[in-house]
Formats: C-alpha cells, sequence, structure tokens
C-alpha cells in the first residue's frame, strides 16, 4: 500500500512504525474471512482492511479523529486474527494500538463514556478497587434490567455469583521446588484474575513447584498494562508495565530468573510486546529482557518433565477453548492441547475455533451488544461437543463463557495439576453457592 506520510511526521516513531506496516498491506482482503466483527455486522469498515483505511486516512492527514472513525476502531477486539490470516505479515496490533492512542490523545468522547473508561481504568487493573466493585455489582445483579444503558447492564450481569476471599499465595514470596530446584521463575499473579478466580495462581504454583521449579512472586509487580493500553491510555498502560519491568528485573540482577511465567494469555501478548512499547524509553534495554523471559505456562511446562500420575477422571472429555491473545497474539496453538492429551484428556475442539468468544479485555463491557453475539454462536460450538469441561488459558475468556454455560469452565493448568498429582478443580467438585477456600500453599 502506498502512503504519503511527510519526513516530519515520520519523525515520531509511532508514525513511522505505522507507515511500515500500512505499507505492508497488499488490501487482499483475505482478513475479513477470519474478522468476527466483520462475520457479525457484514461492514467493511468493521474489517481490518477497512480500519487499515481510516487509520491512513486519518494519520496521514493528521486530522482529528472523527465520531466514524472512532466508532469502526473501537468495535475492533483486537482479537488478532487478522494477523494470523495475513499472507504480507501486517502486524495490525501495533497500528490499531497507535490509532487507539492517536483517538485517546485528540479525540473528546460522550461525557457518558469518558467516565466509563475513566472508572474502568481505575478499578480493574487494581484488585482490591475491583473487589470492592465486584461486591457492589453482586449487590445490583438483580435490578440489572432496569439499567437503562447495555453497558451497565453488562457490568451487572458480568459479576461472578460467589467471589473468592484474598489469597495470601499473591502476596510478593518464594515459593520452594519439591526435590532438586531445577529452575527459578517468576509468576505474574495478574490484576483482575486474583479477584475473579484465584484458583489459577494456586494450581499453577503447585504444578510448577512439583516440577522442580521455584516460583517467585516478585515484590511490586501487578498489572501488565493490558487493560489502559487497548484503551489508548499509553501513560497509565506504561506505568503499569515499567512497575513490572522493575520488580522482574531486580529479580534477573538478583538470585536470576529462568522464566516469568504468565498463565492469562491476554497478560502474556502484551508483557512480549514490552520490547516494542519502551524501544525508545530509559527502560529499553530492560524491557526486552523481561520480554525475551516471557512465556505462557504452557510453554515451560513443555518444557519441564512433568510427574503424571494420571487424572482422576480418565478419558474426560474437555473442550479446549483457544483463546484469542494465545493462539493470534502468542501464535502458540498446540502446546496446550498436547499438555492435556499427555496428561490423559480427551481434548476436542468447537468448529471455528480460530474466532473470539467476544470478552477481548473489557470489550465486552463497552460493546455488549456485539460481545453476546459471539459469545453466544462461541457457546454454542463448545456445547455441541457434549464436552464433560471446558478449559481455556485466560480469566476473560473464562469469564465470558462460563457466564453463559452451565458446563464447567476451568483454567488448562487447573486440569493438568490435578492430572499430575495436584487436587481436583474446585470448580468441578464445588457446590457453585458454597464459599470459595483458598489453600495456603506455604
Amino acid at each position: 500500500m502506498q502512503t504519503t506520510f511527510t519526513p516530519e511526521q515520520l519523525q515520531d516513531p509511532d508514525t513511522q512504525r505505522s507507515n511500515d506496516i500500512l505499507r505492508a498491506c497488499v488490501h487482499c482482503g483475505f482478513c475479513t474471512a477470519t474478522c468476527p466483527t466483520y462475520q457479525v455486522l457484514g461492514d467493511e469498515l468493521d474489517s481490518p482492511r477497512g480500519r487499515i483505511y481510516l487509520i491512513k486516512d486519518m494519520l496521514e492527514n493528521d486530522r482529528d479523529p472523527d465520531p466514524k472513525t472512532v466508532l469502526h476502531i473501537d468495535r475492533c477486539l483486537s482479537c488478532l486474527a487478522c494477523m494470523t490470516t495475513c499472507p504480507s505479515g501486517v502486524h495490525y496490533m501495533h497500528l490499531v494500538d497507535h490509532a487507539r492512542s492517536y483517538i485517546e490523545e485528540r479525540y473528546k468522547r460522550p461525557m457518558g463514556e469518558r467516565a466509563l473508561r475513566w472508572m474502568l481504568a481505575r478499578i480493574l487493573p487494581y484488585p482490591t478497587r475491583f473487589r470492592l466493585a465486584l461486591l457492589g455489582a453482586k449487590i445490583g445483579r438483580p435490578f440489572a434490567r432496569l439499567m437503562p444503558d447495555a453497558r451497565l447492564r453488562a457490568m451487572l450481569e458480568m459479576a461472578p455469583k460467589t467471589i473468592p476471599p484474598v489469597s495470601r499465595n499473591d502476596d510478593p514470596q518464594s515459593f520452594p521446588a519439591n526435590g532438586k530446584p531445577l529452575r527459578r521463575v517468576a509468576l505474574m499473579t495478574g490484576c483482575a484474575q486474583k479477584a475473579l478466580n484465584t484458583d489459577i495462581n494456586d494450581a499453577t504454583i503447585r504444578l510448577l513447584t512439583r516440577a522442580g521449579c521455584e516460583v517467585v512472586v516478585a515484590e511490586g509487580a501487578g498489572c501488565c498494562g493490558a487493560l489502559t493500553h487497548h484503551m489508548g491510555k499509553t501513560d497509565e498502560s506504561h506505568a503499569h508495565a515499567a512497575r513490572n519491568i522493575r520488580a522482574w528485573c531486580a529479580e534477573i540482577d538478583g538470585k536470576g530468573l529462568d522464566a516469568i511465567v504468565i498463565n492469562t494469555s491476554g497478560c502474556g501478548t502484551t508483557v512480549k510486546d514490552y520490547g516494542h512499547m519502551f524501544r525508545n524509553d530509559p527502560l529499553a534495554a530492560d524491557a526486552a529482557r523481561v520480554s525475551a523471559l516471557a512465556k505462557d505456562v504452557t510453554e515451560l511446562l513443555a518444557d519441564l518433565d512433568l510427574p503424571f500420575t494420571a487424572p482422576a477422571e480418565q478419558g474426560m472429555v474437555v473442550a479446549y477453548h483457544a483463546a484469542c491473545s494465545l493462539q493470534h497474539g502468542q501464535q502458540i496453538k498446540s502446546t496446550p492441547k498436547m499438555l492435556l492429551k499427555q496428561a490423559g484428556f480427551t481434548v476436542v475442539e468447537p468448529a471455528d475455533s480460530h474466532l473470539c468468544c467476544g470478552s477481548a479485555g473489557t470489550y465486552n463491557l463497552m460493546q455488549p451488544e456485539i460481545s453476546a453475539k459471539l459469545k453466544e454462536r462461541k457457546i454454542k460450538t463448545l456445547e455441541a461437543k457434549s464436552p464433560d469441561v471446558i478449559a481455556a488459558g485466560n480469566i476473560g475468556c473464562m469469564m465470558q463463557i462460563g457466564s453463559g454455560t452451565g458446563v464447567p469452565v476451568v483454567h488448562s493448568v487447573e486440569l493438568l495439576d490435578w492430572a499430575y498429582g495436584g487436587p481436583k478443580p474446585p470448580a468441578l467438585s464445588r457446590d457453585p453457592d458454597a464459599p470459595a477456600q483458598v489453600p495456603r500453599l506455604r
């Protein structure tokens, strides 16, 4: 694609990067075949190719964003299926991230939208605030239908029935390896996940320590910055990311780290991009070190000699939901399925497994109508496989799918922990109305 940026415009590193991306696009349209919003809405401007044209026009002309452009950029899930499909290697993620930052800086949204985005940015990345918000939403959930705004209804309806107590396993500390220590790894405990589901980190710690890893929860690490990054709030997202970079580099320069383990794939995609995000920052070298060490938990598990003991229920049918941030963002496709099969589970995949479930960070809260259609489609294809359990590698997907199906939804690592000597995943055995119990692992 031909571009006409001026030399002055190309002095900006983000514009230069966007120019390189735009020039790689040959507008072939392959991306439209795998774009969820294009399939739902049927509008060319709600496809990656259409959005690329809108972004190109906005950036080249250095104009303030108009409502039409903002509408179609906001409707993008950032599922990145287009990047998997693209034969030309167009890095759409960096392009749409730049567009969102540009919009955030130069477009004044209606008051209600500004308030909603401000609230989400001030609550979701902070576990204590988010926990309090969930308690409030739980109280207000019976009145959700009375809310005039679909986005507020979506927030209330997404509130889980039970909110686990705070887990002290997520506090900064070190969990020793069982037996001879083979590796020392840092676990990213996350932000929203700590408030929504404490079973995931517990299972990860148990499994890794049994496999010979010392697991460190680093002092000062927290939200990866993805939630605010995808809202275009660059300063806020980089502040979160910088805290992680400093916290993990302190461990790297101290006793050393063999990996930074992430069990929420949406976070993993962002952490692996820290090197790009901070390429022109004084933290560039440290950010690159962090990105190089970042691994999805399944990537690390595939390299370890797992102590196989066989699951409590051999042959259990697991419908594997491939999170977009894992299969498209990180290009990790076969590893989770391979691990589950090795552990003795019967793994099935839904039709159109490449399509998004509609969660996409805060998308299900800000675009509830489109998100609901994608959720309905995803659940229908998963349930068509008649699974005993649905497994995923991302807390957002788990919450989205779990809100619309009676089939238990667990993290893949919970099933692997069970198969290799850990307890049965609480979601498979716990009374859904019973209070959650958080084990202390040390």
